[in-house]
């Protein structure tokens, strides 16, 4: 991680969980963090949090609404203003309605579309466009996926969430196959966890916190720090690694 002392990472959902942890682990590793999210209230306080630590790197608080576009841009336009661009863009923003295929509403489902899969194609799209404007040949990609962009979950509740998810599938290789085109070494990854125990579950089943606690009951779950340690270890591969698709899930999880 020496190389990337200094330089700049997006985090997008860097609120809770995973992308709070991930932030922490980048400023811990000394990299200037902007952490984005419709609320940036907590991610002041990790970035104090990350100050009073010690740590070598920064973390910068960035309120984004990433379903919608003109906030994207103007985010990425502050960001070269204050820190010349983007190395790093880590699209870990992300969510679920409860809205079946059969008889969910079109308001939940443009919704996980515009968060999981638009929002997700216009960061790249700027990170790639701040990468090439100032020759950096070594960037990175990282989407943060799911185990439901690989295999269908046995619930109606979650159907059209996986389809956006196997949509991050595609995409991060559509990613890799247009750099590789572009003749340069930046990389795209995709980091796909299962079961993650964070407030994702809490949020997907708002209007049932019990069932939402069975979920992380069932189970010893991942852990959000989990996943920001394989967000470092991909970034820390040698410069002629790809590492294509992380799969983690715990060790009790069946499907």
């Amino acid at each position: 991680m020496e190389r990337w002392k200094g330089r700049v990472a997006l985090v997008t959902g860097a609120s809770v969980g995973i992308g709070a942890a991930t932030a922490r682990a980048l400023v811990q590793q000394g990299m200037r963090v902007v952490g984005c999210a419709r609320n940036v209230d907590k991610i002041e306080k990790l970035a104090a949090e990350c100050q009073s630590a010690g740590y070598s790197g920064t973390l910068i608080p960035y309120k984004c609404d990433l379903s919608n576009e003109e906030e994207i841009l103007s985010m990425f336009s502050a960001i070269k203003t204050l820190h010349k661009g983007v190395d790093v863009c880590i699209n870990n923003a992300g969510l679920a309605h409860n809205e079946p295929l059969l008889s969910g509403k079109t308001e939940g489902w443009r919704n996980m579309i515009d968060v999981n899969v638009l929002a997700l194609s216009i960061c790249t799209r700027e990170a790639y466009k701040s990468m090439k404007e100032r020759n950096v040949d070594d960037g990175h990609i990282i989407n943060i996926n799911s185990m439901g962009g690989h295999r269908m979950v046995p619930s109606a509740d979650e159907h059209f969430y996986c389809a956006t998810k196997y949509a991050v599938t595609a995409l991060t290789e559509g990613i890799r196959q247009e750099l590789r085109e572009a003749n340069t070494h930046i990389r795209a990854t995709c980091i796909s966890p299962g079961i993650v125990e964070t407030e994702f579950a809490f949020r997907h089943h708002n209007n049932d916190p019990e069932k939402a606690a069975a979920v992380y009951e069932s189970m010893k779950c991942l852990k959000a720090e989990d996943i920001a340690s394989a967000v470092t270890f991909v970034l820390s591969a040698p410069p002629h690694v790809q590492i294509g698709d992380v799969q983690m899930r715990p060790v009790e999880q069946v499907s």
